[in-house]
Parts: C-alpha cells; structure tokens; sequence
C-alpha cells in the first residue's frame, strides 16, 4: 500500500533532529560513504563531510563523533562512515573510520606572521564579507567588482571590537598593500559601533 503525503509527517518531524542516535528506524537502509572533514565546529555540535562521489555534503554530529569515541573532526581529515537518508539530505550514523594525517589541527591553522600592522592607504570604505573562517582566524572583504580582495585578520576584529563577521555582511574598512596583496587596517560594522569607546 502506498503511502499518502500526510503520511510522511512523522518521519519528517523526527528528521528534524540533529541528534540520529536512536533515531533510527529497524526499516531504514545505511549507505556507507567515503569523504573528508569540510569543517567541525565544536562549540555548535556540528560539522559537514564532502563526499568523495560528488553527492552533498553528509551532516555529521558530535553525538555520532564521541559515541565512536572520537573527541572532534578536524577540517581535511579523511572519514568513512555509515550515513542515513534524512529529510534534508544525508547524515552520518556511526563513523568506520577517520584518517587525521590529512587534517589540519587548530595549532597549524594560523601560518606565523600572517598578521602584521598594515599602513592604510585608502579611506574609509564601505566593503562586503566575502569568507571568513574564525577557527582559520581570517578572511576576505570586496569593495565590487574589479577591486582586489582585501585580507582580514582576526586580531584586526579584536583589535577594534569586533568577534565575528558574516558572509554578504558589510562593514567599514581602511586598508593597504600587504606582502600578499591588500590587507584591513581598520575594521569595524557599517553603522558604527554603538556602545565602543574610541582609544
């Protein structure tokens, strides 16, 4: 007997869970996929596979990560694993393995020196988050089309302010020619920052 669309409104409310353990049916049907880390954030229980076929990325969550007896998936490293059919796509289900050799470990995500003092030579502009990745501890800003991408660093946020910033976000920049191309000098929100006191 076929089922009707009203039908799958269980399945789908309880697809809707981040947390697959014990959430799987006796019916359902494990497919093992091979891929590496595209990113895991600890702190958000969290983080997606690329799978070595081209399918979509695979959700894989901490709760499947410590029960397999691994601590955090770190970006790059290669991981075998059980995954489910969910609603929203695939997610791992029990981990076969994971190969760290590839990875890179927090400690080698910052190369020494990438932030140095920059001279700004422009003004204050107005620029759009292009990337950033705060366990990398930088990014990228464009001013449009045709302009040079402009690198920001971490400790240029703290310095004024700033924790985080968003892709398609925008903000206020001065910045300068850096050993690499264009670098932020100065950063902070489109808006102003209300509540911070100018040192």
């Amino acid at each position: 007997m076929k089922r009707g669309p009203g039908d799958f409104s269980s399945d789908l409310d309880r697809d809707h869970t981040l947390d697959p353990i014990g959430a799987l049916g006796d019916s359902a049907n494990l497919v093992e996929i091979s891929g590496v880390i595209k990113w895991f954030d600890a702190s958000k229980g969290y983080g997606f596979i690329v799978p070595d076929n081209g399918a979509p990325d695979v959700l894989l969550h901490v709760t499947v990560l410590r029960r397999d007896g691994y601590q955090t998936a770190y970006e790059g490293a290669r991981i075998i694993c059980e995954c489910v059919q969910r609603a929203k796509g695939y997610q791992a289900f029990r981990v076969v393995s994971m190969d760290e050799s590839t990875a890179i470990h927090p400690a080698q995500m910052l190369p020494p020196r990438t932030h140095v003092n920059v001279t700004p030579t422009s003004g204050l502009e107005r620029a759009q988050v292009k990337w950033f990745n705060r366990l990398r501890g930088f990014g990228f800003l464009t001013c449009g089309e045709g302009t040079p991408d402009i690198f920001v660093h971490m400790e240029t946020l703290r310095r004024f302010g700033m924790t985080e910033l968003r892709p398609g976000q925008y903000v206020l920049v001065r910045f300068g020619p850096g050993s690499k191309g264009m670098m932020a000098a100065e950063i902070q929100p489109e808006g102003g920052a209300p509540g911070l006191s100018s040192h």
